[in-house]
């Protein structure tokens, strides 16, 4: 009798640790469609990444990385961003040390954090600065790209397959790795290789890149082509078409020999090698992964930028090449933040900007709110999260506040026409557009200004404004942002009046809706509109409306 009480008390014991064991395997992050939106889904609920990305060496000495959790938590982000070195990882060929790793893992815990993990491995901002000492010594084995003088670049060129084969190696061993000591997910997704770009021209000139040119274009892209003619880029379209849409042939016969043609190859091999070690590492663990690329300027041609990245011209390219690859996603330092940011919102591409400038920026809390807003963001982040050092005077912690507040509603509304951003748009410049911006939601005409309502704005205070407006009833709104104006008005015209039933500010604690004092009165001019003022930071009113004759 007891042992068959001890045989059931195991197998009641062994289907509770298989049922953990499924339920912790449906739970692997993943992304999932809503709507025109792509979301995030942690835990088996849309997952908002209210972001920081470390500077490139704080991960790499746990104690010093110890030092900095309550500074870092200080700035209410969710989700650190951290690199994991390649030369830190396999010191010595086909060993493994994940000391540091397993220590980023149990801190970001014990700081209730989630991370999403940066593999700096072949390429780092184009070079190649982070990969072994036995990589970097072995040029025979391991050979480096070439400029058009023949002379070698500290750049390893993408078309060493052992290259790529040691790189993959490393990345599947950490994926591997991380699938074993992370069941409670706590990586929610993984970069592969950092603003991968050929530098200090369009592309490598080595012996391997040479042979490939001469060889027939590969069948996926000619594929890639012929079936999105319509919708690809100027850039690459042009290129195909001017060599009359050839099915076949070389790099050269069926693009050219123009730089341009130039970049469009050496994007491919780029993303070719990219998306090997994405699928190296999704065969062991399969979070969500991808690339980030580095912007070129107004006017640059290739080569004299980081080229041949996941730049917009080139989505064709690394779409085509690279179908493991989740996301390709923008790292921006550029004052022109929307220009850029629209181009990465595709319907195969959801937004992510996991490097949106350095942290520290008076407008960082406006760009947040409009690219979450706008372009349904799965997350934002900017990098350098240590120059915060005081949370209560820079306006990024402010603005996380209130999105976290609001992040059940807005992954709610992502992708089904319920939300809408606003933020001041700025020229690559820093010519700010001070007028106003129109927008239409829940069958209303939306007239947001950014200007100071009761006097002169200054060019800069218009940076550091923005907000959001979430439908959430038939003609009932939530505004959050901090600087904006808000003028509700019917789209059939003057005929039908709009005016406010009621405004009331308040906050959200934990998921219910907290009131504060009602607006119907100065505050909202009369009725005539609703204001968030810059002064109070980033605040939240509700609004009600209603039409009259």
């Amino acid at each position: 009798m007891m042992l068959m009480k001890r045989a059931m008390d195991w197998c009641c014991g062994l289907t509770v640790l298989l049922a953990a064991a499924g339920a912790a395997g449906e739970a692997i992050p993943a992304l999932q469609k809503q709507g025109t939106a792509q979301q995030l889904i942690v835990d088996g609920k849309p997952y908002l990444v209210l972001g920081g990305e470390l500077k490139n060496s704080s991960a790499s000495n746990l104690p010093y990385l110890e030092k900095l959790w309550p500074q870092l938590k200080s700035t209410g982000l969710n989700t650190l961003l951290a690199p994991v070195e390649w030369d830190q990882l396999e010191q010595t060929e086909g060993k493994f040390d994940f000391t540091i790793l397993d220590g980023l893992l149990r801190q970001a815990r014990s700081n209730d954090t989630r991370l999403v993990l940066l593999w700096f491995g072949a390429w780092k901002n184009s070079m190649s600065t982070y990969v072994p000492a036995w990589v970097k010594k072995d040029h025979v084995r391991f050979p480096r790209a070439r400029n058009r003088a023949g002379e070698p670049q500290d750049i390893l060129t993408p078309f060493g397959q052992a290259t790529l084969d040691a790189d993959r190696k490393a990345f599947a061993a950490m994926m591997r790795h991380l699938k074993q000591v992370d069941p409670q997910r706590t990586v929610l997704m993984v970069q592969v290789e950092n603003e991968i770009g050929m530098l200090p021209e369009v592309r490598d000139s080595s012996p391997l890149a040479n042979a490939a040119l001469a060889r027939p274009v590969p069948t996926p892209l000619l594929s890639y082509l012929a079936a999105h003619r319509a919708t690809l880029h100027p850039y690459v379209r042009s290129l195909w078409e001017a060599r009359g849409s050839r099915t076949a042939g070389s790099w050269t016969e069926v693009l050219g020999d123009s730089i341009e043609a130039q970049e469009v190859f050496q994007a491919w091999y780029y993303a070719v090698f990219a998306n090997g070690l994405a699928e190296a590492g999704k065969a062991e663990y399969e979070l969500p992964m991808f690339v980030n690329v580095a912007l070129n300027r107004p006017g640059r041609k290739p080569g004299e930028y980081p080229s041949a990245g996941p730049l917009p011209h080139l989505f064709d390219v690394w779409k085509a090449a690279g179908p493991a690859i989740d996301i390709l996603a923008i790292d921006t330092y550029f004052p022109n933040f929307i220009h850029w940011a629209k181009q990465f919102k595709r319907p195969d591409n959801p937004l992510f900007i996991p490097e949106a400038n350095r942290a520290g920026l008076p407008e960082a809390g406006a760009n947040a709110f409009y690219m979450i807003g706008e372009l349904d963001a799965i997350g934002f982040s900017p990098f350098a999260i240590e120059n915060i050092t005081d949370a209560k005077t820079d306006n990024l912690p402010a603005a996380y506040a209130v999105l976290r507040q609001l992040a059940p509603l807005i992954l709610a509304a992502q992708g089904r026409n319920r939300m809408r951003g606003f933020k001041a748009d700025v020229s690559y410049d820093g010519v700010v557009n001070t007028g106003n911006v129109r927008s239409h939601l829940g069958g209303y005409v939306l007239d947001v200004s950014f200007a100071n309502q009761w006097g002169t704005t200054e060019t800069a205070e218009f940076q550091e404004r923005g907000g959001l407006v979430i439908q959430t009833g038939n003609d009932e709104f939530i505004v959050a942002g901090k600087g904006i104006t808000v003028v509700f008005s019917d789209p059939s015209g003057s005929m039908t009046g709009v005016g406010i039933e009621q405004a009331a500010e308040g906050t959200f604690v934990d998921g219910r809706w907290r009131e504060g004092r009602w607006l119907n009165g100065d505050e909202t001019h009369q009725g005539r509109h609703i204001r968030l003022p810059a002064g109070d930071g980033f605040t939240i009113q509700k609004v009600r409306l209603y039409r009259y004759r």
